[in-house]
């Protein structure tokens, strides 16, 4: 059975109401949603998942990225590795809307970031689901990312440092 091929992922964040909404029409209210000068943190609970509590997303638009990471429901929970994806981000005063360019990093913490989502993305390419344009940004920073990351032995929060970002990641 091939890779199934989605529509594009795109979600707009209205900053005024905290409210996130997705691409299948659903909406979440966010629990943060603060503009930063690096970009937009947010964190939204996911009560419909039983072992993921909540979801913290950072959205880095100069890098054209967005930063999750899925806070374990237990506290004795396996953790799950923050996840880089490429991503195009159009922002004004009230909204910021990203475009999800199916590719990315997995960054598991103490190990080398892998990349992720090629096979979706290989098949969005092929369906012209994302044009030839996206695709070529998506690969150029995924492995731009990937490659400035190995340059901190993958620690996330020394490559964040690096771009005078000083907030822990993942927040606690």
């Amino acid at each position: 059975m091939g890779t199934v091929i989605t529509p594009q992922l795109v979600d707009t964040v209205d900053t005024f109401t905290g409210v996130r909404t997705y691409s299948s029409g659903g909406t979440r209210h966010l629990t943060t949603c603060v503009v930063e000068r690096w970009g937009l943190r947010m964190e939204c609970p996911t009560p419909e998942d039983p072992f993921i509590d909540c979801e913290v997303t950072w959205l880095l638009p100069d890098l054209g990225l967005r930063l999750t990471h899925q806070r374990p429901r237990s506290r004795h929970g396996r953790p799950t590795p923050s996840t880089l994806t490429a991503v195009r981000v159009q922002r004004d005063t009230r909204s910021w809307r990203t475009t999800d360019l199916l590719l990315g990093l997995a960054v598991p913490g103490g190990t080398t970031a892998r990349i992720v989502r090629s096979e979706e993305f290989a098949a969005a390419v092929a369906g012209r689901v994302l044009r030839p344009g996206d695709a070529d940004l998506a690969l150029r920073t995924v492995h731009r990312t990937l490659e400035e990351i190995s340059h901190f032995r993958h620690d996330l929060n020394a490559w964040l440092n690096h771009l005078d970002i000083f907030d822990v990641w993942p927040p606690l």
